[in-house]
């Protein structure tokens, strides 16, 4: 009776699903991929998954594609002979993919509408099926579990933030939790919530946070002074890299930097927004306030370098660990405004020292696993942002104990991909 209901009201919303496609397909606003979100997927891709079999991993947008790559690496070593294929529902987590060498196709997860599905899951015809962190699709769970194919829930959380709206709707999310084949959650409190909205709980298990199994390493001097002249960075400079900012904090940002730029002479500030969409946004802003800039897109053919003082303004995609990497101290962004907050494993993992807001809600347990290691500094207000910034660039020694202390971080808090390695074994070794 509830797909019942489902369809009608997919069948019902449907065409206006499409027209805004075709809208934002029209305006340039989207890559032409509305054929495959309607399940037909391209010959390329499909040509390089033919004759072999096939285990399909969905993360939706960039985080969930970052945190996927410890597990497709697993994956392919378990299976070096099968293809990979990740579905991505943005552009920007399309972008992050393909830069990742597991992977053998990529390709736009499909409406949940059950033609789509169902033609999606007939071309790629998946062994098995992997969904990233919290992708409750009824019509696609449930088409594959028809089919016979195990779906598993890899790095599952539910934000004490969102849970409140799950357990509103937990009606809708019962009956697919209930098909899948194995749920793997990031922490207790996430295994609480997901029990508390219907999963199944002889199926259900805490295995980790796959965020924490990303690689991670002291970042050579040497390696860091490449990386600063390929940005055109002086190698002198003090960087401060504000990573995954978002509407509402460049302003407190800039604010900072113009202050304490007036007391020292060596700053320099690297500005990565989330969303690389808002770059002509935040283009206004510096010119507004007399800064200085460049973009990153604009340093190709560029015979100068930057000078103390300015700001490079990054509007692509898959370049901020390598700028956290040079950096000598960051901010993680999503953080000074009520947004829930972004990675802070990103500049932990390169041993940088970190900077967040008081508004971490999406990241607590591992906002407080920084604290608890103290491998970097909460702003507790927009306010406070100068003075702290303040602080850490006066000394050296604690921010290099910081960074010291977010590696020792990294290394001890490991293991969830052969935790759910070990899991999801009992269905891999099920298949010829």
């Amino acid at each position: 009776m509830f797909l019942l209901f489902y369809n009608l009201a997919a069948l019902i919303l449907f065409p206006a699903l499409l027209a805004f496609h075709l809208f934002q397909l029209l305006a340039g606003k989207n890559p032409p991929a509305l054929a495959e979100r309607l399940g037909a997927i391209s010959a390329e891709q499909m040509q390089k998954i033919r004759g072999r079999k096939v285990i399909w991993v969905h993360a939706v947008s960039v985080g969930e594609t970052l945190a996927a790559r410890p597990l497709l690496k697993a994956l392919k070593e378990r299976r070096p002979d099968w293809a990979l294929v990740v579905s991505n529902t943005t552009a920007t987590g399309r972008a992050v993919s393909a830069g990742i060498p597991e992977i053998d196709a990529i390709i736009c997860f499909p409406f949940d509408f059950l033609p789509s599905v169902r033609r999606a899951l007939g071309v790629v015809a998946p062994e098995l099926v992997v969904i990233m962190e919290t992708e409750i699709w009824p019509n696609f769970t449930r088409e594959a579990a028809r089919r016979g194919i195990p779906v598993v829930l890899a790095n599952g959380r539910i934000s004490e933030r969102s849970f409140p709206r799950y357990r509103k709707f937990d009606w809708f999310f019962r009956p697919t939790l209930r098909l899948f084949s194995l749920l793997c959650m990031q922490a207790e409190g996430d295994l609480e919530r997901v029990l508390a909205i219907g999963a199944p709980p002889e199926r259900s298990v805490v295995t980790g946070n796959l965020k924490y199994d990303v690689p991670y390493r002291e970042v050579p001097a040497a390696e860091r002074a490449q990386l600063r002249e390929a940005y055109r960075i002086p190698a002198s400079a003090t960087v401060i890299c504000a990573g995954s900012t978002r509407p509402g904090e460049e302003a407190y940002l800039l604010a900072s930097y113009q202050e304490l730029k007036r007391e020292r002479d060596d700053l320099f500030l690297v500005l990565a927004p989330r969303h690389p969409e808002r770059t002509a946004e935040i283009a206004s802003l510096l010119e507004r306030d007399g800064f200085t800039y460049r973009r990153c897109s604009a340093l190709d053919g560029w015979s100068g370098s930057f000078a103390p003082g300015e700001v490079l303004l990054v509007d692509g995609v898959g370049q901020l660990m390598r700028l956290y990497a040079l950096s000598d101290l960051c901010f993680v962004g999503g953080s000074l405004v009520e947004l829930g907050g972004h990675n802070l494993l990103e500049p932990a993992s390169c041993g940088i020292p970190s900077t967040f807001g008081p508004y971490m809600n999406n990241f607590r347990d591992i906002a407080a696993l920084v604290q608890r290691y103290r491998g970097g500094v909460q702003v507790p207000s927009p306010g406070e942002l100068t003075e702290v910034w303040r602080e850490l660039l006066a000394d050296t020694d604690r921010r290099r104990e910081l960074g010291r202390n977010a590696l020792l971080m990294m290394r001890e808090s490991g293991g969830a991909t052969a935790k759910h390695m070990a899991l999801m074994d009992r269905f891999l070794d099920k298949l010829p």
